[in-house]
């Protein structure tokens, strides 16, 4: 899926495919970006990646890199052990001191309450530590031709978002409930996507781990 194809579907939808189109490429492009940095914010889950996070040595207050927009989860040292999520309001109740305590591999963290880019370590990590995380990334600027980050499924979700801001430009449709109906489907459908993920996919593991050996 690029932007080339949206804006091709788009442009049938806006009724505008003769040309000179009443909108270039560059201007429809422009709509598509827009489209997708909304996108982010209403179903931030479509966005994540798992990477290597450095830490900065000595400090329990880490942030993750400049192209985040929420943290998930963290889930271990890089070729180490798991880092368990804990309360900071337990930890610094059962540990005072945690903050002070000498650099060394984290084993727990805490998230930032006020910063969904930031969060705690315990210990406060030693020189070269690296975290495995999972975090919502921001979205780059797509050109016509590149590849859109996104499940095929999603198509008609980005052809009705572009085509809501393309209408909006112009008056009439905004008068006549077209940028509306446009709108109201690219949130509805995102809407629909997240209630259908969350029936599926409500179910932990709930049995024991398995014994090796034996």
């Amino acid at each position: 899926m690029t932007p080339n194809e949206v804006i091709t579907e788009g442009r049938r939808l806006i009724q505008d495919t003769r040309t000179p189109f009443r909108y270039s490429d560059t201007v429809l492009l422009g709509f598509v970006n827009q489209t997708i940095k909304r996108m982010v914010i209403l179903r931030p889950d479509l966005f994540t990646v798992i990477a290597d996070v450095p830490t900065v040595a000595n400090t329990v207050i880490q942030s993750l890199p400049s192209d985040s927009v929420r943290l998930v989860e963290i889930f271990s040292v890089k070729d180490g052990a798991a880092v368990i999520e804990v309360s900071r309001d337990v930890i610094d109740q059962t540990t005072p001191d945690w903050t002070g305590t000498p650099p060394d591999v984290p084993v727990n963290f805490m998230r930032h309450p006020r910063n969904p880019n930031r969060f705690f370590v315990y210990p406060r990590p030693r020189t070269g530590v690296e975290l495995v995380a999972e975090y919502v990334q921001s979205p780059g600027v797509y050109d016509l031709n590149d590849s859109i980050g996104l499940p095929d499924a999603y198509f008609s979700v980005l052809v009705d978002g572009t085509v809501f801001l393309a209408e909006s430009v112009d008056n009439e449709h905004v008068n006549s409930g077209r940028a509306k109906l446009f709108q109201e489907s690219f949130v509805q459908q995102l809407g629909v996507a997240l209630q259908s993920r969350a029936l599926i996919d409500n179910e932990e593991g709930s049995g024991k781990p398995a014994q090796r050996g034996g």
